[in-house]
């Protein structure tokens, strides 16, 4: 095997980890700093899932080019698209490192998009980079949060309404319950075929995969019943033993959510690093620049096992911010914030509007503390995250002109 595809699949390791470190508590920072799953439950649980997404249903064939970001039929010499996604990879993986050391929960797939657009404009010409969706994205920043914490605010009220501010939540959730678990049902399915099987190419008709999340939603509300009959009996002129019997509840309807977020999450950010790296092989085998490349199952184990290791060693920093440092979670505020961000996934992902799911989660987070009021937000925690998500594009960008040059003249002639 060529040096060349040795230094990309390196890279993409650690791009990879870099995934794993930061992006992975999108799905597990809610669990983690709400209880219902310790920090090393959550890296267990997580770590197959996303395995499992990455690995099984990453995709076999995937676009060398992220998100249509570059125009490739301007570059001439296939090197330079080499040179530029070894550049791409680095600057990438380098920024989320600060970032996951700082504990910002920044977007990767924005990392890698604003190391593209980096090595576009300077290596290839400003005309090569398709500026739309460079703007599509800036404005992403303010709606993905927005989206996600309106839905997450109104979900948390119904929570409340419904169950938390009645005089015997115990027994309200024995009853409102399984409707919960319908919607977490539902909702499963939904971000499972509209995000994480797209890449098995299944072509379910929207009519045919509303009729299975349906399914799934039902399934999931007939369990919920049984559980909620075997659960904790009612504690009579006991408020405090109801609400601590009522959370532990929630706790597994926000592990199931956690869970579907995870598997695909796994499934579609692994290309965010195995997609370059596909790249450069096939440009490397072929000589030839492609707009799309076949993945081979040894990349999506590279995805996986990076992913996986990234979690498990680095995690916690951003677990911690997610979780416990924007406002105090419970398990019923952490499902509401979950359930909202999945939501708003599939909403998203149905109307075509480009979001990120590291800002609707936030957003999501923010959105359940607003219900609370203001003050229980930790706004300095805030702004440090939205400082973080506005020079991720731009710090890609500047990195991967730096590794751009670094590569050129290391590898070229």
């Amino acid at each position: 095997m060529s040096p060349i595809i040795w230094l990309a699949a390196g890279l993409a390791l650690y791009m990879a980890w870099a995934i794993g470190a930061n992006d992975v508590a999108n799905a597990m920072g809610t669990s983690v700093g709400s209880g219902a799953l310790t920090l090393r439950g959550a890296i267990v649980v997580a770590a197959v899932l996303e395995f499992g997404g990455a690995f099984l249903v990453g995709g076999h064939v995937t676009d060398t080019v992220r998100k249509s970001i570059l125009d490739t039929s301007a570059i001439e010499d296939p090197n330079l698209l080499i040179y530029g996604m070894l550049a791409a990879l680095a600057s990438a993986g380098t920024w989320l490192l600060v970032a996951t050391r700082a504990g910002w929960p920044v977007s990767t797939t924005h990392s890698i998009v604003g190391a593209i657009v980096g090595f576009g404009a300077i290596g290839i010409g400003p005309e090569a980079v398709a500026w739309g969706k460079v703007a599509q994205i800036v404005a992403s920043w303010v709606t993905s949060p927005l989206l996600g914490g309106a839905l997450a605010f109104m979900t948390f009220s119904l929570v409340r309404r419904l169950i938390l501010d009645q005089e015997h939540p115990l027994a309200r959730i024995r009853k409102v319950g399984p409707l919960f678990a319908f919607w977490v049902g539902f909702i499963l399915g939904l971000v499972t075929l509209f995000k994480g099987l797209k890449n098995l190419n299944l072509d379910f008709g929207f009519g045919a995969a509303l009729a299975l999340s349906a399914g799934v939603g039902l399934l999931l509300a007939g369990l919920s019943w049984l559980f909620f009959r075997r659960g904790p009996q009612e504690v009579s002129g006991d408020r405090q033993q109801q609400f601590a019997a009522t959370e532990r509840m929630f706790a597994v309807l926000q592990i199931m959510t956690a869970c579907a977020v995870a598997f695909a999450h796994g499934s579609n950010d692994v290309a965010n690093s195995i997609g370059p790296l596909a790249a450069v092989v096939n440009t490397v085998q072929t000589g030839e620049i492609t707009t799309t490349a076949p993945l081979a199952l040894w990349m999506l184990g590279v995805g996986g096992v990076g992913i996986v290791i990234g979690l498990a060693t680095y995690g916690y920093k951003v677990i911690e911010t997610v979780g416990k440092k924007i406002t105090e979670l419970t398990p019923s505020r952490g499902f509401s914030a979950e359930l909202a961000a999945a939501t708003t996934i599939v909403i998203a992902s149905r109307a075509g509007i480009p979001v990120s799911t590291t800002h609707i989660l936030v957003g999501s987070v923010l959105g359940v503390g607003l219900a609370r009021g203001i003050g229980a937000l930790d706004l300095r925690v805030v702004g440090r995250i939205a400082i973080s998500w506005v020079v991720t594009l731009p710090t890609g960008a500047a990195l991967a002109v730096f590794f751009y040059y670094f590569f050129k003249g290391l590898l070229g002639p």
